[in-house]
């Protein structure tokens, strides 16, 4: 079984990944499922890749169970930079940052229910014993958090408009100019940074405005994050924030924000 945990180990990882929305949890609950496994007696088990993602799901549920209330942490999105980024996609094992965003949002017993049937097929009759629930609660539940990710903001799919928009944006805040910031947001944009949550457009823009001096001291690097377009912003070569906007009918409907320095150590390339 351990060899076929291994053959698996890629897509394992990637509901990991979806269920706690970091990379480094994500490699916590499959070191712990490995050692599950190693220690199960599997001879019995007839299918070994549905056995293993139910491994993987128990102890991602276990995790988010034992999870304190704590302020609003970014999840962990792909990040790819290049010549032209605006050209990628996020890989097709991961997601966009909006649906990991929203996924965080979720009670863990709705996450599971959703990651699990949605996104990887697995059938209600076998989440409902990993939640102590029928299957009929189960599929209620995915059917709830299934609402909740089809509201959430939906971007533009083409990249290099996103990458104009974002442009624009960054023109306006390294000029300080708070008529151009806002013509460029939409007003009910929300911006994200930590446990900071600023809403509405002019709000937004004002603040972004403040940081004129930084931005103009900053070098800005073009990236894809999480699927939506972005820029790495760096102060004498090094990584100082993330910023991933989600642009829509040529506005930015909002702005997400990663500036703890571990996190940006690990993810940006």
């Amino acid at each position: 079984m351990i060899a076929q945990f291994e053959q698996e180990r890629t897509r394992l990882r990637a509901i990991a990944h979806r269920m706690l929305g970091s990379f480094a949890e994500a490699d916590d609950a499959l070191q712990d499922a490995w050692l599950r496994v190693e220690r199960a007696d599997t001879a019995q088990v007839e299918n070994p890749a549905a056995w293993l993602t139910t491994v993987v799901g128990r102890v991602c549920l276990n995790m988010l169970r034992d999870r304190r209330e704590h302020a609003f942490e970014m999840p962990d999105p792909v990040i790819e930079t290049g010549e032209e980024p605006e050209h990628q996609a996020v890989a097709k094992d991961q997601v966009g940052l909006a649906m990991l965003i929203v996924l965080d949002s979720l009670k863990p017993d709705e996450r599971l229910a959703f990651v699990l049937h949605d996104m990887f097929a697995v059938p209600f009759d076998d989440i409902a014993p990993l939640i102590g629930k029928t299957p009929a609660t189960a599929r209620q539940l995915a059917s709830r958090a299934r609402k909740r990710v089809q509201d959430r903001p939906q971007p533009n799919v083409d990249l290099p408009k996103q990458r104009e928009v974002v442009q624009a944006f960054l023109k306006a805040s390294r000029e300080g100019d708070l008529e151009g910031l806002v013509a460029v947001l939409h007003p009910d944009a929300v911006l994200r940074a930590g446990a900071l949550e600023v809403i509405g457009g002019r709000t937004v823009a004002g603040r972004a405005a403040l940081f004129s001096r930084y931005a103009t001291m900053a070098a800005a690097e073009f990236a894809v994050i999480g699927g939506e377009a972005g820029f790495i912003a760096r102060v004498d070569g090094v990584p100082f924030s993330v910023m991933a906007f989600t642009v829509r009918d040529g506005q930015i409907v909002a702005i997400h924000v990663i500036q703890d320095k571990a996190q940006l150590a690990a993810l940006v390339p």
